[in-house]
């Protein structure tokens, strides 16, 4: 039997983890539209947040843009594509206007909120959005609605400094990668404070999200440590850190890619928890576990709590 002189390290991977059907459709969007416009085809925000995504689609001809009008006058009639998170409907009216041919990679999930906070406002009802306050999907959602349609609200305290008038009908959304506690005690408060509040028919927070929290909620008091595979700006990816923590992992850290392994937080006969945020690409994991075994003799589990199959369609400029 092979021996070695390396310190052991038990790894868990969480499964689910990593890209979710939304992801994969956007990031296919942007592949398929490369492939059939040819190059560049202009994307507006990161179309996911994640950076090895972004650069490898940079890498095949994307180009990546703050606005519209940062597009060169004369790539003005090459492809936009909008990203996953959603946009204001000021967006896709602004490209009508400059005549300029784009593709919606907008998450279905996402925009089923979008739908429901139009139908709600269509009722007369108040919207209050659930989420983070500067996240992409947020703008998003709220530029659904005339400006002053949407309460942003982001915590259970928020709750409290909510006013409305008497009889004044009122229903919520929430973003779709939030804490489902978090997210649980928030909605709680506000049906509390207003027992007549009306809701989505089915949750807002994705079953990505949902499934990847799940997982990592089952196996985190069995880990010393948790590396959450994701971006800084990845909201799902924050939450699973949060997670972590909160259900009896001692430590738990962001980890863009094999480079960022916090080294000091492992030690020989440790039991390290590995997930990845819905933007990050299994090739970041099987970096970091290549890293890992570089220093330590290392045995991989899997702990699945239950096996995803859901897939979106493309746009049909796209489909065939």
């Amino acid at each position: 039997m092979e021996t070695t002189n390396k310190p052991s390290l038990s790894v868990i991977l969480a499964n689910p983890r990593g890209f979710c059907a939304g992801v994969d459709r956007a990031i296919q969007i942007v592949e398929k539209a490369l492939e059939k416009y040819g190059a560049p085809v202009y994307v507006r925000h990161e179309i996911v947040h994640n950076k090895f995504v972004v650069d490898s689609l940079k890498n095949k001809g994307a180009v990546f843009v703050d606005e519209l009008s940062d597009i060169p006058a004369p790539d003005t009639d090459r492809p936009v594509i909008f990203s996953a998170h959603g946009v204001p409907k000021s967006v896709p009216a602004d490209a009508q206007s400059r005549n300029m041919f784009y593709l919606d990679a907008t998450c279905p999930l996402v925009s089923k909120v979008h739908r429901e906070a139009e139908r709600h406002h269509k009722n007369g009802h108040r919207i209050i959005l659930i989420g983070h306050a500067g996240h992409p999907e947020v703008i998003g959602t709220m530029g659904q609605l005339p400006k002053g349609s949407v309460d942003l609200i982001e915590t259970v305290d928020d709750v409290a400094g909510l006013e409305y008038a008497a009889g004044e009908k009122i229903a919520y959304v929430t973003q779709t990668t939030l804490s489902v506690d978090d997210t649980t005690d928030i909605i709680a408060a506000l049906k509390n404070r207003f027992p007549d509040i009306d809701g989505p028919v089915k949750e807002d927070i994705c079953y990505a999200t949902t499934n990847r929290q799940e997982a990592v909620k089952d196996m985190a008091h069995k880990c010393d440590v948790v590396f959450v595979v994701g971006a800084p700006n990845s909201s799902n990816s924050n939450r699973l850190v949060e997670v972590a923590k909160s259900y009896g992992c001692p430590q738990a850290a962001l980890v863009q890619n094999a480079s960022e392994i916090p080294w000091a937080l492992l030690k020989e006969g440790q039991t390290l928890g590995i997930t990845a945020g819905a933007s990050a690409p299994e090739v970041l994991i099987q970096g970091i576990l290549d890293e890992l075994n570089r220093i330590f003799d290392v045995s991989v589990e899997t702990f699945t709590l239950r096996e995803e199959n859901i897939t979106f369609k493309l746009p049909r400029e796209l489909a065939a």
